[in-house]
């Protein structure tokens, strides 16, 4: 059978295609190492786990030193929150000698800043605190499961 003018570059295009997949599919198969593939390296030994003894001790390490960092941050906003209070409202009070509805609405404020600054620092301490517990008992759990 001959070929007419339209199928015989169809073709010569389809045989470049299929060599070209197949060259292409050589090269990948041997870029992943299946021809030079060392079974002895596919069974890691124990020594070289991820969850060391060691590994999990200075994870808690760090965890604990975080938190510790976190706690001091937020106790430093608290104080900062409320320094920043105590200023608006001795401002108001040097500006207003005779204990104005002003001031008075300013020291409230202030109290109520003071008091919600005290709240949330604990609220986010006791976040803080819950986390750190999280992670060390995870890393507890997961040593305990390679032990």
């Amino acid at each position: 059978m001959k070929l007419n003018y339209f199928i015989k570059p169809l073709s010569i295009v389809g045989r470049w295609i299929v060599t070209t997949l197949f060259c292409v599919s050589a090269i990948a198969f041997v870029w992943q190492g299946a021809f030079f593939s060392n079974p002895v390296a596919m069974a890691a030994p124990t020594a070289t786990l991820i969850a060391d003894a060691g590994v999990g001790d200075k994870v808690q390490g760090k965890v604990s030193t975080d938190a510790g960092r976190a706690k001091n941050f937020i106790e430093d906003t608290k104080d900062k929150v409320k320094e920043a209070a105590n200023k608006n409202a001795s401002r108001v009070d040097q500006a207003d000698d005779e204990g104005s509805f002003v001031e008075r609405k300013a020291k409230s404020d202030r109290d109520t800043i003071e008091k919600r600054a005290e709240e949330d620092a604990a609220r986010t301490e006791k976040a803080v605190d819950n986390t750190k517990n999280a992670v060390q008992s995870a890393i507890d759990n997961i040593k305990g499961a390679f032990d």
